[in-house]
């Protein structure tokens, strides 16, 4: 699996299989490997952050920078758990967790309100004022029971998108 010219065995494919959690279907991880085959310009098992900027959703995305720290250099087994939480099998547990990861840029296991602000800065671009995005973030955090200077962790994400009905699919294309 560390060279991408080989093909995949079918002991690899369970393999990846059961490091993801069985969120994807044996097709899906072989179209997943075409796909990082392509990816990986160079042919050297990994992918570069550089190489994920191919991929036009990837590079237009106001959180790539953010996202560039979880991807970078990631092998095929790597690559295909990162995009697990986007598997329609994968549980709300681990959506939320990539999504804490993201506002966790510092990977300390706690977000801050300053955290929160990058992100909605990201996000909002030139559109809105920082006044306006503090008092935005303030009145979210207020009303999901949380206060300006909290700290939140894991859980604390658990508890504000875990009655949310999150949504964060991505269909992967079987040949």
């Amino acid at each position: 699996m560390g060279n991408t010219s080989s093909m995949l065995t079918q002991y690899d494919i369970e393999e990846v299989q059961e490091h993801c959690n069985n969120t994807f279907s044996q097709q899906e991880i072989v179209s997943l490997y075409q796909r990082f085959c392509q990816l990986d310009r160079n042919s050297g098992g990994f992918i570069s952050a550089d190489e994920f900027l191919s991929v036009p959703e990837f590079a237009v995305n106001p959180l790539s920078q953010r996202l560039f720290r979880m991807i970078d250099g990631l092998n095929f087994k790597e690559f295909v758990a990162f995009l697990s939480a986007f598997s329609s099998r994968a549980t709300l547990q681990h959506k939320v967790e990539y999504i804490f990861k993201v506002y966790d840029s510092d990977g300390n296991g706690k977000v801050a309100f300053s955290d929160l602000l990058d992100v909605l800065r990201d996000l909002t671009g030139q559109f809105i004022s920082e006044q306006q995005r503090e008092l935005v973030l303030t009145q979210v955090l207020e009303e999901a029971g949380y206060k300006k200077d909290s700290i939140l962790v894991l859980s604390d994400f658990m508890k504000i998108l875990g009655n949310t009905g999150l949504k964060m699919e991505v269909e992967v294309p079987v040949d």
